[in-house]
């Protein structure tokens, strides 16, 4: 399992992007790939949780979806997360 950390500014190419991706990334979660993702509360980054077996599968994930390359988002961090409860 891998955490995405995203951080958002309010730059208007991102709110106009949002819809698709949340598309792609409900596309995702259909195929068991997405397991979590939303926005933080105060709409400043969003955490998005995928199963994928290793950091290049999350970067093809990535690099799929246009939005990640969109002013307004940025990729803070990939971290490699062993859950022990699902």
């Amino acid at each position: 399992m891998w955490i995405i950390e995203l951080s958002f500014t309010p730059a208007p190419e991102r709110l106009a992007a949002r819809p698709a991706h949340r598309g792609h990334l409900t596309a995702l979660h259909s195929r068991g790939v997405v397991w979590m993702a939303g926005p933080l509360a105060d709409d400043t980054g969003a955490v998005i949780v995928v199963d994928a077996p290793d950091r290049a599968a999350v970067e093809a994930i990535l690099a799929a979806d246009p939005y990640f390359a969109t002013p307004g988002v940025s990729i803070e961090q990939i971290r490699d997360w062993r859950p022990f409860l699902e």
